[in-house]
């Protein structure tokens, strides 16, 4: 290992993203968002034009640059890989797509044991492009890391069961419900297959892993341990021997903080429904913060922004290692420069 390279690794360990992932003590609070790569940057729009969602997440020359725009732009700490949580059931050779505006359409939706049949194991020659695009993007971004992800295992078969995205989850719970063999068996692939997806990340140079539940917040506590736990557990501790820091994190969670964090991340994100010192509360001793400001009101006039970023920070105070973020993704029509003045405040305000 040369010199500089020795140096290089050294810096992106103790970058102020990894240090708060480790909880230990940072220049400064760090900050990314969720849904940096893409969606409100218009040079973002430009480069995609004319690409559809699951072909732009192949192609390993657009995924690096999508991924360094915010980088670039905002001053962020870290990157967010650019893809999509259900580009490795895609990669299975499931038959879905990405409606624009609507979200991931499965063509058959997992009803009984046989749809089973549809979820083979991921292998890393399925993702070719995953371990190329993740080779280029980290060599660009040096000392900066790349956080990669994978959908958790709830979420993706409430995709299958559903069918599409859905509001109430009905078929998602009547399957938990009234046959939770099959639902366990459907989340045990799914956990494989997340956890194979994490692995060929990390292993092409990902610094941390995210595991989003995005619609695991629909669930009650006890439905939550009994049917879910295992499973997001079951992914946390594949990826374990890496060494590389796990960030837990779901939509509408606030009752379900304590028990995600016993599914074994290093560091819990909140949204913006609860307190971050309530949310550290839950979580328990030992783990990282994420979150969590509410991304509407990026919409606000900078001062109430700003404003509302403080209390995050206040709240956050005294947390040994707090992530800035927001409570969910960055909204479409969000205007970046929002996102930069966002960056630049927390990075000024926490300066130590």
């Amino acid at each position: 290992m040369t010199h500089s390279s020795l140096s290089q690794d050294r810096a992106l360990t103790d970058s102020p993203f990894l240090r708060a992932c480790r909880r230990e003590p940072v220049p400064h609070t760090p900050v990314w968002f969720m849904r940096q790569a893409g969606r409100s940057l218009p040079e973002y729009r430009k480069l995609r034009a004319g690409t559809a969602m699951l072909d732009s997440c192949t192609r390993p020359d657009m995924v690096t640059e999508i991924t360094l725009q915010p980088v670039r732009r905002h001053g962020v700490d870290a990157a967010v890989f650019f893809s999509d949580i259900v580009v490795p059931l895609k990669a299975i050779g499931v038959d879905l797509d990405i409606k624009p505006g609507v979200g991931p359409v499965v063509a058959s939706p997992i009803r009984d044991r046989s749809d089973l049949e549809q979820l083979r194991p991921l292998e890393p020659d399925d993702v070719p492009y995953i371990t190329e695009a993740v080779g280029l993007t980290t060599a660009e971004l040096g000392a900066t890391p790349l956080i990669g992800f994978a959908g958790a295992p709830f979420t993706l078969a409430s995709y299958l069961i559903e069918g599409g995205p859905s509001r109430n989850h009905e078929h998602t719970k009547a399957m938990m419900y009234g046959d939770p063999q099959l639902f366990h068996a459907l989340l045990d692939r799914l956990a494989g297959i997340a956890a194979a997806f994490l692995d060929v990340q990390i292993k092409a140079g990902a610094s941390a892993v995210q595991l989003f539940d995005s619609w695991v917040g629909a669930l009650a506590p006890a439905d939550y341990r009994a049917h879910v736990l295992p499973h997001s557990a079951k992914v946390f501790q594949a990826v374990a021997h890496h060494g590389v820091p796990r960030i837990h994190f779901g939509v509408g969670t606030g009752e379900l903080l304590g028990l995600m964090s016993e599914a074994g991340a290093d560091v819990v994100g909140a949204d913006w429904r609860i307190p971050l010192d309530e949310a550290s509360r839950r979580i328990g001793g030992g783990k990282a913060v994420q979150g969590n400001l509410d991304p509407a009101v990026l919409f606000a006039p900078r001062a109430a922004v700003e404003a509302q970023a403080q209390r995050v920070l206040d709240a956050a105070a005294g947390l040994p290692g707090h992530i800035f973020n927001l409570g969910h993704g960055v909204l479409p029509d969000t205007d970046p420069d929002a996102l930069t003045r966002l960056t630049e405040y927390v990075h000024e305000r926490t300066a130590r």
